[in-house]
């Protein structure tokens, strides 16, 4: 039993104080944006914030944020195959249990894209109805934090790829590989959560 945790890698120590650190920065970004969101809504009064978020397509909002939200899950059982060291599947494409790390960050990627992919439709329907980021005030406090947000996971795809292809690249899969996989799952599982107290704020706070 004691040769099997040896084999398992410790989470990272330096590397992930360093990515926590960054990520507090990214925080307090965040809490900027929301901040600017909800003095304005204060400013305006509830009539005229009312009449912007009844622009918005809630319930498919709410499918694209499901579908991120599940892509964490999906990461972290990417992050389970890379502490055990296990690169690519060992068992047919349906077999779940027998994915790998490879397996298991292609979907969150896919996932991730499909976000992305929704955010970019929502963002044309709202643009059609004439909601800017220079329309309204609500466009403007709309449009950046959900924005900034889709920059952050657009970035999180891009990570997903420098790993898998890094991976591919590698002779073997060893504790190197698994620190960089978990490092990115702390990176995806911050924007999930940040994506969370936007919706809620935006689409589900009137």
């Amino acid at each position: 039993m004691s040769s099997t945790l040896a084999t398992r890698p410790n989470r990272p120590n330096i590397v992930a104080v360093g990515t926590i650190v960054w990520l507090a920065s990214e925080l307090m970004f965040f809490a900027a944006l929301f901040a600017m969101y909800f003095t304005t809504r204060a400013v305006q009064g509830p009539e005229i914030w009312k009449e912007n978020v009844e622009m918005l397509n809630i319930p498919f909002s709410a499918f694209n944020t499901t579908i991120l939200v599940l892509s964490s899950v999906t990461c972290q059982f990417g992050v389970f195959a890379a502490e055990r060291f296990q690169n690519l599947r060992t068992g047919k494409i349906w077999q779940l249990s027998k994915w790998g790390m490879r397996e298991w960050f292609a979907l969150t990627f896919a996932m991730g894209a499909f976000f992305i992919g929704g955010q970019i439709y929502e963002y044309a329907e709202l643009v059609h109805e004439g909601l800017t980021v220079s329309s309204s005030a609500y466009g403007s406090v709309f449009y950046l934090p959900t924005g900034f947000h889709g920059l952050h996971v657009t970035g999180g795809l891009i990570a997903f790829l420098i790993v898998m292809i890094r991976v591919s690249k590698a002779r073997q899969f060893g504790h190197r590989q698994a620190t960089t996989a978990i490092v990115v799952s702390y990176y995806w599982h911050f924007v999930d959560i940040v994506w969370i107290a936007l919706f809620s704020a935006i689409y589900l706070v009137h």
